[in-house]
């Protein structure tokens, strides 16, 4: 009965998708080189005989504006965007105003409208967020193994593409003309190469290029082999997972002593920890919880896309695991909130907090008694969070140009602070897997700005 309903589902969708693009102005593949050249002659021509005419005066510079026109729609084009009704409605509309402007004797901007139509019919498309999709990723975020972000699929800004029978999706946000995947899919790993080379055909046809925030080591791999439409993607290493095995993990030892430090500390000040589903939380506790973010007036985890979730402790996510350490007294004085998958046996951690004036070594103490918790509760895997560049700051004897990044990577520390992070999860002894982005050279500087404004910017406030 699952089943029917997961073929359903996906039959809807596609259904969906085919009507998505058949609202769009497309050339088929066989049409679409001829449109490409005509388009390109067309606008070679415009471009040499713009070029005297620019001389004659701003009643011809027209010329040198429809030339301009005709170069993005020739690009446009060529990256295979859908030419969509409505971008066809606003470029007509830009048009008929810069018809006005020239009458009136504003060539300036009647030059400026002239030239943008050809770039707004050319826009490429963006994708929208799909709440009504929250239970179906999250029935596959379940069942996904050995992949610390998959929970984070869950984050309300990203849009959805599932395979067929519905038993795998890619979670991804379009950003200037990029569809951005956040991590690794979710589902069936066995439904993975087939459900990468869809994605990539159906990000071509809506005139998208790829590029993949945190991808596994194996599925880098993967990427590079099936995504045919978007041959030369690269595999750049920008961290590593810091995953706790609950099994083999003993805060015995030399290495460990900091840590055990922390937590004792924590104890000789009388905190005491409590974990729940964030699900069951009391209406006091989450104002208590909530007043603690507040503290610190950085709002309620409005940005973040492939290693942080958003709706913190609204209960818009399933699935949440949350830890709460109180003070002597009883009072609240920080959280740290889970993320569930692998069929119940890995959790995968989300932002933590902390008061101002909490004790040092707080949160070293919720995960150790996290995994306490976990052995008895038939969990595996913990994860802690992404290390950015660790052997970064690991390298005590760096080269000029290591340096240099290490220094870079310091103006960063107002949106987050790399180097405290990674000190901080050095104690625990547990870097996993590498993680990377994958893209495409030529594309550097486009993709790098569609990463990082997902990640860091904030979105929207949902009311």
């Amino acid at each position: 009965m699952g089943d029917q309903r997961g073929a359903a589902a996906a039959t809807q969708h596609n259904s969906a998708l085919t009507g998505y693009r058949q609202a769009s102005l497309t050339a088929t593949p066989t049409t679409r080189p001829v449109f490409i050249g005509v388009a390109l002659i067309v606008s070679v021509f415009l471009v040499y005989a713009a070029h005297p005419a620019a001389r004659e005066g701003a009643e011809h510079a027209w010329f040198v504006g429809v030339a301009v026109a005709g170069v993005f729609v020739a690009r446009g084009l060529h990256l295979r965007r859908p030419i969509t009704l409505p971008h066809f409605a606003v470029a007509l509309l830009v048009l008929a105003i810069a018809h006005l402007a020239y009458r009136i004797e504003h060539p300036g901007y009647g030059f400026a409208l002239l030239a943008s139509s050809g770039f707004i019919l050319v826009l490429p498309q963006s994708s929208r967020p799909q709440p009504e999709q929250l239970y179906r990723v999250a029935e596959l975020v379940g069942r996904t193994e050995r992949d610390p972000l998959a929970p984070f699929a869950l984050h309300s800004s990203k849009t959805y593409y599932f395979n067929a029978n519905s038993t795998a999706g890619i979670g991804y946000r379009t950003r200037f003309g990029i569809a951005v995947v956040a991590g690794d899919p979710i589902g069936d790993r066995a439904a993975f190469p087939e459900l990468l080379t869809e994605f990539s055909e159906f990000a071509i046809n809506q005139g998208w290029r790829i590029a993949v925030l945190g991808a596994s080591p194996a599925l880098a791999d993967m990427w590079r082999r099936r995504a045919l439409e978007h041959r030369g993607l690269h595999a750049v290493p920008i961290g590593r997972d810091v995953v706790i095995e609950v099994d083999d993990f003993a805060m015995v030892g030399r290495r460990y002593r900091n840590l055990r430090q922390a937590v004792s500390r924590t104890r000789n000040f009388g905190v005491t920890t409590e974990i729940a589903d964030e699900s069951a939380l009391t209406d006091q506790q989450r104002e208590g919880l909530l007043a603690i973010v507040d503290e610190w007036g950085r709002g309620r985890q409005t940005r973040g896309f492939s290693m942080i979730l958003d709706h913190l402790l609204d209960g818009r996510n399933p699935n949440m695991l949350v830890v709460m350490a109180k003070d002597e007294d009883g009072t609240l004085s920080g959280f740290q909130r889970y993320g569930v998958s692998g069929r119940g046996r890995e959790l995968s951690l989300d932002v933590p907090w902390r008061r101002k004036d909490a004790p040092n070594g707080l949160d070293e103490r919720m995960i150790i008694d996290l995994v306490d918790y976990a052995r008895e509760h038939d969990i595996h895997r913990i994860s802690l969070a992404f290390a950015p560049f660790p052997e970064l700051f690991a390298d005590k004897q760096k080269s000029r140009m290591a340096k240099l990044i290490y220094l870079l990577v310091h103006l960063g520390d107002p949106l987050i602070r790399l180097e405290s992070l990674y000190r901080f999860l050095r104690k625990f002894h547990a870097l996993s897997d590498q993680r990377y982005v994958l893209i495409r050279w030529r594309e550097v500087v486009i993709a790098a700005a569609a990463l990082l404004t997902l990640e860091f910017a904030p979105h929207r406030r949902e009311h």
